[in-house]
């Protein structure tokens, strides 16, 4: 678990250290035209990978991919610390997101490979405090890093994290015994292609409807060819289970939604004088409900099951949307602080009643793919989130109008996600 919780931080960390001082470090090494690609080469790689990974922990056991994943995030990790040109620092962070992406599913996987359904809660809770303190910290880690020290070591500090990690894996006594079989090489660069192809239409400037018929295209490739295929690396099967499938439609029309509402909400308190660290701050109301609910969930699913809960969770949903709605110029911290904890109350709730879900509600040689598959439809919808609330924000007359504009959206998009919860059978 202590190896498990290291690699999961570092993951998560690198995911929002840079966000305040990637300017800095694109100055020091010239190339500002690539800024942007710093961060969108490790999102897409993250999220391409994960359900692959998952897949492939199911055929050949956690413990071996687990470990690849950490010693590739460590590779990226000390390239990245000595990188001396912008062009070499995209490379190298997409090497970073694609041990981060092989890593990220397997803190759900294993809990849910050794522990009950009634417990599985806590661990989760566990994880969604690594998750909620990394959002809030590592800015300003990254921050007090280049001020007193070198930026370098923004990358360089997850090795000794990463060495450790991997020794408490060595000790780690693997539980599953997987289902070998033959590796769908050709269906996961299909799917890889068309994932980044359409994750591209989110940070490219030009050529978007290129990437968008590129990655359409290749995505009717692999699903004519994943249908054929003895062992698929999705198994098309799984997609017909009912509440597998409104699960991982719900986890991505909610985040979609709303959960890229924690990349703007700071600046609204920005806006209002609020401090860097006052502003980060609100968000740790999230992670607290989020919490919450997750430490009592897998009890909750015994007893009450799976449907029920998530349509609660989306009742909460939309409850927070409501309350960005209504936010205004005056609304200070409290107010900000009580809407984020009604939106980890939300998030809290349906991601870990579909996670849990995901791995008892199919095969057991399937579980790898069913968690990561969740984690990807939730990546995916988060990341078409933040882009579009950033077209609303940037498109508005002034900064307020943004801010209501973007929220409207999350509204309606948080309505539509409570319909999809409501097709989820009585399980």
């Amino acid at each position: 678990m202590v190896s498990i919780v290291l690699s999961m931080l570092v993951a998560s960390m690198d995911t929002t250290i840079i966000n305040t001082t990637m300017g800095y470090i694109a100055k020091d090494l010239g190339g500002f035209e690539l800024y942007a690609w710093s961060f969108a080469s490790y999102m897409i790689m993250a999220t391409v990978v994960s359900p692959v990974a998952g897949r492939i922990s199911d055929l050949y056991g956690r413990k071996k991919i687990f470990a690849a994943g950490i010693l590739i995030f460590l590779a990226g990790s000390i390239l990245c610390g000595a990188a001396n040109t912008m062009l070499q620092l995209v490379v190298f962070r997409t090497v970073q997101g694609l041990g981060a992406g092989i890593m990220m599913p397997f803190p759900a996987i294993i809990a849910g490979d050794l522990f009950a359904v009634e417990n599985r809660g806590k661990i989760q809770a566990l994880f969604t405090g690594m998750w909620g303190l990394s959002a809030v910290l590592a800015p300003l880690l990254g921050a007090a890093l280049v001020e007193y020290s070198s930026w370098r070591w923004i990358f360089l500090i997850n090795i000794p994290i990463c060495i450790v990690s991997v020794i408490l894996l060595t000790f780690y006594k693997e539980v599953y015994h997987p289902k070998k079989s033959k590796i769908d090489i050709l269906g996961a660069l299909l799917f890889a292609a068309a994932i980044s192809l359409l994750l591209l239409t989110t940070t490219a400037r030009t050529y978007e409807f290129v990437y968008a018929a590129g990655g359409l295209l290749a995505l009717i490739l692999f699903y004519l060819y994943e249908r054929r295929h003895p062992s698929p690396v999705i198994p098309l099967s799984m997609l017909r289970n009912p509440p597998i499938a409104w699960m991982i439609i719900n986890g991505f029309l909610s985040c979609i939604a709303l959960f890229g509402s924690s990349s703007y909400i700071p600046l609204f308190l920005q806006e209002q004088n609020y401090s860097l660290f006052m502003s980060g701050l609100a968000l740790l109301g999230m992670s607290i409900g989020w919490m919450a609910v997750s430490v009592p969930s897998g009890k909750w699913i015994v007893r009450y099951g799976y449907s029920r809960l998530m349509i609660i969770g989306n009742v909460f949903l939309v409850l927070s949307a409501a309350m960005l709605f209504l936010m205004r110029h005056g609304h200070g911290f409290w107010y900000v602080f009580a809407a984020m904890g009604v939106q980890g109350l939300a998030f809290g709730l349906t991601s870990t009643v579909s996670t849990i879900g995901s791995q008892q509600l199919v095969e057991p040689h399937q579980k790898g793919i069913s968690t990561s598959l969740q984690l990807f439809s939730r990546n995916i919808g988060t990341a078409m989130g933040v882009t579009i609330m950033g077209a609303f924000l940037n498109q508005a007359a002034n900064f307020y109008a943004g801010i209501h504009h973007l929220f409207v959206y999350g509204l309606i998009a948080s309505l539509i996600a409570f319909g999809s919860s409501l097709m989820i059978r009585r399980v």
